[in-house]
């Protein structure tokens, strides 16, 4: 009886074993079930076409002009209405203009002329010819009426010499003085102008043939209020017309320096160096009602910082 029982246990033992190991042998046949989350199998590249990772580079060429970036994208550089001073005073070019209807102003056309002078003070070298697009300049330096419109619409400073805010008495057709270059780009900008650069103030002045007054190369105490015609002190614009420049501006021989847009700094080929080149300096041009014959040329150079003003400094403007 008791070997009967040891006999079962171990048939028992026996039929165990063979189910777990047919079990083992037939999940070892199963293929992947395919579930959700599963991982997937990554396709095999031969690696005789297999496409490079590495990016290629696109030349693209160098062009004159380059792009300026703005918020909206990429857009070329264009002039703006007033030309922007630059280090060097020339060649300073303004977009092309025509005549305007307006005979306060004379028309300049563009082309080439005479610029500078050799033999003469070191900041007016070297001689040369340039290229100006065409403007338009006033005929007159702006007058102390114009100026206090100026100042009473919009509440500008005055100048200095006038009295309780009033023009001196007999003055109102007389260039305004006592102003500085930021009172001239204030009031330029107020009637829609600006001021001429210093090329375009020579080429006004000067025409083409390189000569050193507005009528010549001779100077002449009868077109110009200037040391020489005793006046000493400024005459109403418009008072010498045989000293017309070849456009018809006048005044700019004598009366008052006037400001222009640009910098005081050597001209391109320029041998010297001065202590008042730079950015600090703008630059006058057209001599005074104080200054003689060699000081009221086409040609003659003079500066001052922005803030400076004094009794023989105006201006005139130019579109």
């Amino acid at each position: 009886m008791e070997r009967s029982q040891a006999q079962v246990r171990r048939a028992g033992l026996a039929l165990v074993f063979v189910l777990v190991l047919a079990g083992a042998l037939a999940c070892s046949r199963r293929e992947p079930s395919g579930t959700a989350g599963a991982p997937t199998p990554v396709p095999q590249t031969d690696s005789a076409t297999a496409t490079s990772t590495i990016a290629f580079r696109v030349e693209v060429s160098v062009t004159d002009t380059p792009a300026v970036e703005s918020a909206q994208g990429s857009e070329p550089a264009g002039p703006t209405t007033t030309p922007a001073p630059t280090k060097t005073p020339w060649p300073t070019r303004a977009p092309t203009s025509a005549p305007v209807d307006d005979p306060r102003m004379a028309y300049v056309p563009g082309g080439e002329f005479i610029f500078g002078r050799d033999g003469g003070r070191e900041d007016e070298s070297p001689q040369q010819t340039l290229e100006v697009d065409g403007f338009n300049i006033d005929v007159y330096p702006v007058t102390n009426a114009q100026y206090k419109l100026f100042v009473d619409t919009t509440g500008h400073r005055i100048p200095r010499h006038w009295q309780e805010g009033q023009i001196p008495a007999g003055k109102e057709d007389h260039p305004v003085v006592w102003v500085s270059w930021e009172d001239a780009v204030a009031y330029a900008e107020w009637v829609g102008k600006r001021l001429p650069t210093e090329v375009e103030w020579e080429k006004a002045a000067r025409g083409t043939d390189g000569r050193l007054y507005p009528w010549g190369n001779t100077f002449d105490s009868a077109k110009g209020n200037t040391q020489e015609a005793g006046l000493k002190d400024t005459s109403p614009v418009g008072s010498y017309p045989g000293g017309a420049s070849p456009y018809g501006a006048l005044d700019m021989c004598g009366n008052v320096w006037e400001w222009t847009a640009d910098y005081y700094d050597a001209y391109r080929g320029s041998v010297y160096s001065l202590e008042r080149y730079g950015t600090t300096y703008r630059v006058l041009r057209g001599g005074s009602w104080f200054d003689s014959a060699d000081s009221v040329m086409t040609v003659t150079r003079n500066s001052a910082k922005p803030t400076f003003t004094f009794s023989t400094i105006g201006f005139r403007c130019a579109k």
